[in-house]
């Protein structure tokens, strides 16, 4: 492999890994409003605990007694004076088991209503049909003995949730969800295993692809945090801000959960990647054979152990020490002594 070819698969592996961390949050979140928040089933599961919550109980329990003393007083005309005792009356009703029920069964009735007008393509608003919940409630107080239960009226009357104008950008949003919570998480999925598989460094791909994952997670729970934080400061006046921070974290924990789980995984993939590498190199070092050792230095202050000069190179212009004739006078070499070099 050459190495302009090595440096095209790294740039391009780079790139796949950078696009699947990209989308893989957005695939996340894609995936959670799709599945998670329109199943009427899990949206319901999600959404029982509140009714235990003291601030949601408190917020249901202001506004039903508010609608309580503005009937009651164009009816019968009730006196003011007579709002402490039906707001101590509802506040005492939402501790009880009817009050779950009826929780469950009116977010049951609006969540099919808003997910069907979502779904389908008719105008007007989308209503709830109030006879089902009431006929309920009916039934729970006369199983508790509570007196009048059974007079209880079963009117069919019909809450608006949503308006047209609300509806319509909706629509078109969920339906954009519903497509991008299949094919985004599944791009993102593709585009990491085709980053791995191109990468020259496999080892090192999976590390930096797990590292994305996990830097992706992270990104992910900061945007819930950063949306909790807006959707509280948007309130409009008189909407209680910890019943709607107790809704957006019971809808949203799925998500938070999911968006941790993948910065653990990320983290642990790469730990785990990172140790094996350093295991491999351990092992193949363990496994090379150590260079063969020369003969034993002579002590210091030998003569020997000083360095002896390179001979000298014989030139082309110059004669050798071997070709030149002897001096006048000079014994000729024995050539069975050993020739000594002078520096």
């Amino acid at each position: 492999m050459t190495p302009r070819t090595s440096r095209l698969r790294d740039v391009l592996s780079a790139a796949l890994t950078v696009a699947a961390c990209l989308l893989l949050p957005f695939g996340a979140l894609a995936a959670w409003a799709a599945y998670g928040i329109a199943d009427t089933g899990r949206y319901v599961t999600a959404m029982a605990p509140l009714s235990s919550d003291p601030a949601v109980r408190g917020a249901v329990a202001d506004t039903v007694g508010a609608g309580i003393m503005h009937e009651l007083a164009q009816r019968r005309g009730l006196p003011p004076s007579a709002a402490p005792y039906v707001h101590s009356a509802v506040r005492s009703f939402t501790r009880t088991e009817t009050f779950r029920a009826v929780w469950d069964a009116g977010n049951r009735a609006s969540h099919e209503a808003v997910l069907k007008a979502l779904r389908e393509r008719r105008e007007g608003p989308v209503t709830v049909d109030l006879a089902p919940i009431t006929a309920q409630v009916r039934h729970e107080l006369a199983d508790g003995d509570v007196p009048l239960a059974g007079s209880i009226p079963v009117r069919h009357a019909r809450l608006a949730v949503l308006e047209p104008d609300e509806l319509r950008p909706l629509r078109v949003g969920f339906r954009t969800l519903e497509v991008a919570g299949v094919w985004l998480p599944v791009s993102a999925g593709v585009l990491a295993g085709a980053g791995i598989a191109v990468a020259v460094r496999r080892r090192r791909a999976v590390t930096a692809t797990a590292l994305g994952t996990a830097v992706g997670g992270a990104l992910l729970g900061v945007a819930l945090l950063v949306g909790r934080a807006t959707v509280l400061a948007d309130l409009p006046p008189g909407v209680s801000r910890p019943a709607v921070a107790a809704v957006y974290d019971a809808l949203t924990t799925t998500l938070r959960h999911v968006a941790w789980g993948l910065f653990a995984l990320g983290l642990l993939v790469a730990a785990v990647t990172w140790l094996t590498r350093r295991r491999t190199v351990a092992r193949l070092t363990a496994r090379r054979p150590a260079p063969p050792t020369g003969a034993p230095a002579p002590p210091a202050g030998s003569p020997s152990a000083s360095p002896a000069a390179p001979p000298p190179v014989p030139s082309a212009t110059t004669p050798s020490a071997s070709t030149a004739p002897p001096p006048s006078g000079a014994r000729p070499a024995n050539p069975s002594l050993p020739r000594r070099v002078v520096d």
